[in-house]
């Protein structure tokens, strides 16, 4: 865990582990973002290294060419800072994955499907020329965590290697889906990834408490297979969901692609099975919101990370004529 985040905010975790009265710790959880939506508890510390234990597990099996795909639903923690809590994210397991990959991947790839803005990662590699960060989340004032514009791009020598695909609410499958492909399709052509890591927050999904997208698990499965086209070695992970029994058909969906396997339609009988009705199907509705997503904000969108991503893709090759004239 020390491989990102600060030595004293992961001793003050484990800290929580040994400590029986919580509230003696009150005033300094605070500066390490342990309140509200970061409560204290003293089983962070033992979540927080099993979770990024299994990630970046997970990513040397990628790198020891054990799979092609490696699978750690209980990850994809994006918020989390280097040296504090943010957003139910104690840890940065994502950020711990990506360092793990580039032990031997030169380019990684991150992309993030959550409804919230991968804020966590973005800013661990917004100075990187070497992982390339793209999310696509809802975008408006007062949503959490309040960043990832159009504009956002990264800063110094990574400027260009951020992708901000920012939304209003009630986006769609039948528009979410294109554009998030197109985008991706020209990360490829201009980054050239040697890995991947995908983040599938469920919380996007039609009837999440978010209340945002009117994604189904299709738009989920959709990116996902544009993606495993590519063939690299890649990490997908969890994320946000907050209505559990859609959250679980949508990664049942896409564990499923992953395997290769065909499913029901139908939800087997199991000990949870009254959760799913009325239904009982795999497959949920996309709902009535309204979509707030107009064509001509779509397309706005979508030429500015075109245009943004092909002045990264001349700069590059000028700087590798600069590099190749110099030796």
């Amino acid at each position: 865990m020390l491989g990102f985040h600060a030595e004293d905010y992961i001793q003050f975790l484990s800290l929580l582990g040994r400590q029986t009265d919580e509230e003696k710790l009150e005033e300094e959880s605070e500066q390490y973002g342990l309140t509200y939506d970061c409560p204290i508890n003293r089983h962070v510390y033992t979540y927080a290294a099993l979770t990024s234990g299994a990630s970046l597990r997970a990513a040397e099996c990628l790198m020891e060419g054990r799979s092609q795909v490696a699978v750690n639903w209980c990850g994809g923690w994006h918020h989390a800072k280097r040296d504090m809590a943010s957003g139910f994210c104690y840890i940065n397991d994502i950020v711990l994955a990506i360092l793990k990959l580039r032990e031997k991947y030169d380019r990684v790839l991150y992309v993030d499907l959550d409804v919230h803005h991968g804020d966590g990662v973005e800013e661990a590699f917004c100075a990187s020329t070497r992982v390339m960060t793209i999310s696509v989340h809802k975008y408006s004032p007062g949503f959490f965590p309040g960043s990832g514009g159009l504009d956002s791009i990264g800063v110094g020598k990574g400027r260009g290697y951020t992708v901000n695909i920012p939304l209003l609410e009630g986006a769609r499958d039948e528009e979410f889906v294109p554009l998030v492909c197109r985008v991706l399709h020209k990360a490829r052509e201009v980054f050239s990834p040697q890995a991947l890591v995908c983040q599938c927050g469920a919380d996007g999904l039609s009837g999440d408490p978010m209340d945002s997208f009117s994604l189904t698990p299709t738009a989920y499965s959709r990116c996902l297979q544009f993606m495993l086209q590519w063939r690299l070695p890649t990490l997908v992970l969890g994320g946000g969901g907050y209505n559990s029994p859609n959250t679980a058909r949508c990664w049942t969906r896409l564990t499923a692609i992953l395997c290769g396997h065909k499913l029901s339609s139908e939800v087997p009988d199991h000990k949870f099975f009254m959760s799913y009705g009325p239904d009982f199907e795999l497959n949920i509705s996309p709902g009535n919101r309204k979509n707030m997503n107009s064509k001509e904000a779509l397309r706005r969108i979508h030429n500015t990370i075109i245009e943004n991503l092909d002045k990264l893709k001349s700069s590059s090759s000028q700087q590798q004529e600069k590099t190749q004239s110099t030796n």
